[in-house]
């Protein structure tokens, strides 16, 4: 199972990610939207929004620095061990407020809202949220639980991740790391599973030019 989980899954996901946004895109560009539904309900975005995508980055950024540079660039840059857990927390937790609770918000909205957007919630969405719930809530946990620095992920996940990135999984990395971390990784994989098959496509458009368009008029009722 380990093999499967570390070994073979995070292909299987890669894969679906890869090949599936790339189907979706060429043989369903009409479906290619974030289906908005700041029609339906604008006032709820006004914070949900800002705080969810601010998050996002941040989290991404993050990510970026801790698993795919390696532990030893960052010592010869001349920062220490202690030095680059401070900075993650610093950086990490504020992220992980906004993070989760942009993600709280946008919840409230979608499934607590009005009846006109529960009825634009679809199946999918469903399984959306409940993944990205997984990841996000993991994410939070685990480096709350990780605040004393007691477990390196930078010796266990990283290595892991990068070498299933160079096609040579080492899956034996995997093998002694908290269940907190476990499921996280999981739930990674499960988002990308679905990816290609969501509103989350919109993110590779880089719709730079939604800033500088002119506003779209909307007759008031």
């Amino acid at each position: 199972m380990n093999t499967f989980l570390y070994g073979v899954l995070p292909y299987i996901a890669l894969t679906i990610l890869v090949v599936g946004t790339v189907m979706r895109y060429t043989r369903g560009e009409r479906t290619w939207t974030t289906k908005s539904s700041e029609f339906l309900d604008k006032k709820s975005l006004k914070w949900a929004g800002p705080m969810f995508h601010l998050g996002l980055v941040m989290a991404l950024g993050g990510h970026i620095i801790g698993v795919l540079v390696p532990k030893f660039v960052t010592k010869m840059a001349g920062t220490d061990e202690a030095t680059y857990h401070m900075i993650a927390l610093a950086g990490g937790i504020p992220a992980g407020i906004l993070f989760l609770g942009g993600f709280l918000l946008l919840m409230k909205r979608r499934f607590a809202g009005s009846p006109r957007m529960k009825a634009n919630t679809s199946n999918m969405d469903r399984v959306l949220y409940l993944f990205l719930a997984l990841a996000i809530i993991t994410g939070c946990a685990g480096t709350l639980s990780n605040i004393s620095g007691a477990f390196d992920y930078r010796e266990a996940i990283s290595p892991w991740f990068r070498s299933v990135l160079m096609l040579q999984p080492d899956v034996s990395l995997m093998e002694n790391i908290p269940t907190i971390f476990r499921v996280h990784m999981l739930s990674w994989m499960l988002v990308a599973i679905v990816f290609p098959f969501t509103r989350l496509v919109h993110c590779l458009s880089l719709p730079f030019e939604y800033m500088f368009r002119n506003d779209i008029i909307y007759r008031r009722k």
